[in-house]
């Protein structure tokens, strides 16, 4: 094969498996880096697979073969060179509290539906890659998420609260949890919670002094040593149990075909909220770094990581922020230490996995209380309290969705929320009333700037969306109720320089709107449309109506026009100019004495240019 026809391959299999690209031009001293980030990420992933797997009420085990099959592919697809692929604490709160009623308490299906339902998620993840569905993730706003966040932080701690304190839990919602915890408090096991306390001590201190130290790691292998020494099982204190050596067996999980629809919902939870971590990690390192995030492909790296880990009778994976935020401060170079922290995993499981077995169960819980506080920010919802109360509302809503309805409601609260939240915007576009800025041929808001001058008997509208179906009629309203506001009016403009877009149905009621004020004596023109939108106001007949839609006209030039009584304004004769001297602010604009100068229009003048329309 010749060098151009292998070149040629490569570029092409590097478009789907980003890995081919870079590795081709891998530095091998780059491998002691990644060498010492990827054994850095292996001592945080193993007390987080473990803890995660207890939240998600899976074996031990499940989350290791999780982080291990998942790390082994996400490096290859992935395009961001430092996100690390993990189990997180929201996806296991997830399958935990969905999957424990349809199991029905058989705990080795549990494990097939979990299982299952990674494979889903993989599947769901494919298709989204396959259709480049990249902006899916844009549909979850900021506000939501934080609150969402928020609800599973204190629903997380619910559920690891008597697990430190050795008492009885209950596996409801927050309230049931909190309720049934506050209410057993007497029965705290005194060293339950020595050693859970002591290990939530030294992580907090280590995560505060020592953030170079993969602490989870030191006070999981030191909870398994004081269990050995001080017998803690004796005490009463619940250890993790055994944790089986060896590889488990690869292949679909035994599943039905109606355990499907059970598990759909949950499978599209779990990729919702594993794509849009997933992205915002890959965006924050894209940004420090000044690379680009293709949001597109780290779906497939997201459906390969989950199939891999759902044939390996793991559950959901998703790209881990405190895991990626080690990755990176461990000095990686590239996404191989993924895969070296994936080797690391593989020994642990095959040689070492039955010295786990004395892990103390309030240490595992200690790890994942400490864990839990990089998924909430009191800065974040300080911040929309502060800057918008009706976001601070919605965070607020989506967090007791979570606490009362439970995760998978709370993610479906969550989306119907952000929907909404977008359909109401599109729905209701502002319609800026425009007026001159004085000393200038510019025109902005009125209401933002009530300095800025109007002219008699023109009303300049700027719409500020697209113009479509579902929104035209309030714009039309709006646009009907100004001119009922000024009964002088005899010329209605439309700037159209932020309309991208008007559909079919749009341009009818524009013609509609049109007939009803020429019936009144009203003209109406528009002015800085767009390509698309000229072209279908024309298509529609609508050129005639709005007395010529013109490519290079401005407001600026109708103006002109009107103050010389050119249009519907003829008992005015004079020579503008350039809208002349300009009264004080609250005054109206005057045409200014002086000959009848050029008009300044674009590729004739330095003022104005194509889209920009004064907005300040």
């Amino acid at each position: 094969m010749s060098p151009t026809s292998t070149s040629t391959l490569t570029a092409r299999l590097a478009r789907w498996i980003p890995a081919v690209g870079w590795l081709a031009s891998y530095r091998l001293s780059w491998l002691r880096v990644d060498l010492a980030a990827g054994i850095t990420v292996a001592a945080y992933l193993l007390p987080a697979g473990l803890g995660y797997a207890s939240l998600a009420d899976l074996p031990p085990q499940a989350g290791l073969y999780a982080c291990l099959f998942g790390g082994l592919v996400f490096w290859l697809f992935c395009s961001s060179r430092h996100t690390t692929i993990s189990v997180t604490s929201a996806i296991s709160l997830l399958i935990g509290s969905t999957l424990g009623t349809i199991s029905g308490g058989d705990s080795s299906r549990f494990t097939a539906l979990a299982a299952g339902t990674a494979i889903l998620v993989g599947l769901i993840a494919i298709i989204a890659w396959l259709v480049k569905a990249g902006s899916i993730i844009n549909f979850i706003s900021e506000s939501v998420m934080i609150g969402f966040k928020w609800g599973v932080a204190l629903f997380l701690v619910s559920t690891q609260l008597p697990k430190l304190f050795g008492t009885p839990a209950a596996h409801g919602d927050f309230w049931e949890n909190s309720g049934t915890f506050l209410k057993h408090l007497n029965e705290t096991n005194l060293a339950a919670l020595t050693i859970g306390g002591t290990a939530l001590v030294v992580l907090v201190l280590g995560k505060l002094l020592v953030k170079k130290l993969p602490m989870s790691l030191l006070v999981v292998v030191a909870g398994i040593v004081a269990s050995r020494r001080l017998g803690l099982d004796e005490r009463g204190v619940k250890l993790l149990g055994e944790v089986p050596q060896g590889l488990p067996d690869l292949g679909l999980p035994a599943l039905h075909w109606e355990d499907l629809n059970a598990m759909l919902p949950l499978a599209l939870a779990c990729f919702l909220l594993a794509a849009v971590e997933t992205a915002a990690i890959g965006r924050t390192f894209a940004a420090k770094y000044d690379r680009r995030l293709d949001a597109n492909q780290e779906f497939l790296a997201l459906g390969a990581s989950n199939l891999a880990a759902g044939f390996g009778q793991g559950f959901p994976v998703s790209g881990g922020m405190s895991q990626s935020v080690v990755n990176e401060g461990g000095g990686a170079r590239t996404p191989l230490s993924g895969a070296i922290a994936a080797v690391f995993i593989l020994v642990v499981v095959l040689f070492f996995s039955h010295l786990l077995s004395a892990l103390p169960q309030p240490v595992l819980a200690a790890v994942v209380l400490v864990a839990v506080a990089s998924l909430v920010s009191l800065s974040a919802l300080r911040h929309l309290w502060r800057s918008d109360g009706r976001e601070f509302v919605i965070a607020m809503v989506a967090m007791f969705g979570v606490l009362g309805q439970g995760l998978l409601r709370g993610v479906a609260i969550g989306a119907v929320i952000s929907l909404v939240l977008l359909i109401r915007r599109a729905a209701l576009p502002p319609v800026a009333l425009l007026g001159r800025i004085p000393g200038t041929r510019r025109f902005s808001d009125r209401e933002r700037h009530p300095e800025n001058e109007t002219i008699p008997g023109m009303l300049i509208l700027r719409p500020g969306a697209s113009l479509l179906y579902f929104n035209m009629n309030y714009v039309r309203d709006t646009i009907e109720e100004r001119v009922r506001a000024e009964q002088e009016t005899k010329l209605v403009v439309l700037d159209l320089s932020e309309v991208s877009i008007v559909d079919m149905h749009a341009a009818e009621m524009l013609a509609g709107l049109a007939g009803e004020l020429a019936a009144k004596g009203i003209k109406i023109q528009a002015v800085e449309a767009h390509s698309q939108v000229r072209d279908r106001l024309r298509s529609e007949g609508l050129n005639e109506r709005f007395g010529g839609i013109e490519r290079l006209r401005t407001v600026a030039d109708v103006a002109d026009d009107f103050l010389r009584g050119g249009l519907g304004q003829e008992d005015v004769h004079v020579a503008l100019g350039d809208l002349g001297a300009v009264p004080r602010p609250g005054r109206t604009a005057k045409p200014a004495a002086g000959a009848d100068q050029s008009r300044d229009r674009p590729g004739r003048q330095g003022w104005k240019r194509r889209g920009d329309n004064g907005k300040r």
